[in-house]
């Protein structure tokens, strides 16, 4: 008789074990972008857009961070990621994300300015 079968078997149960054991310490990841819950109700649909499309290229992040607030900057970035062949961002979807990071690049300046001023 061949121990094989057996310690096939332990070790995938082993393994199962560890990674519960180590998954069951760990936080989850946090979620990529912004609370929607801290979006105003007049930009959150445009947020969504945004996530949605976006976030099918590159992370989230990357406009987020990027320390754009100019408008004009935003769309000339937004008319080249909008051709981009596996975007899916439509003149329409365009025009709605520029709307939500128009909204969040003046929300940013604001936030400077009250830690300039506090």
């Amino acid at each position: 008789m061949s121990l094989r079968p057996f310690v096939t078997s332990a070790a995938i149960v082993a393994g199962a074990a560890l990674m519960t054991l180590f998954s069951a310490g760990c936080p989850s990841r946090p979620a990529e972008g912004l609370d929607p819950s801290k979006v105003p109700e007049t930009v959150r649909a445009d947020y969504d857009v945004f996530a949605q499309r976006c976030s099918r290229c590159h992370s989230l992040a990357r406009p987020l961070d990027s320390g754009i607030t100019e408008d004009e900057y935003w769309q000339t970035y937004v008319e080249r990621m909008r051709r981009m062949p596996s975007s899916g961002i439509s003149q329409t979807d365009a025009t709605v994300i520029l709307r939500f990071l128009h909204w969040y690049s003046q929300a940013k300046i604001a936030e400077k300015k009250a830690k300039a001023g506090g």
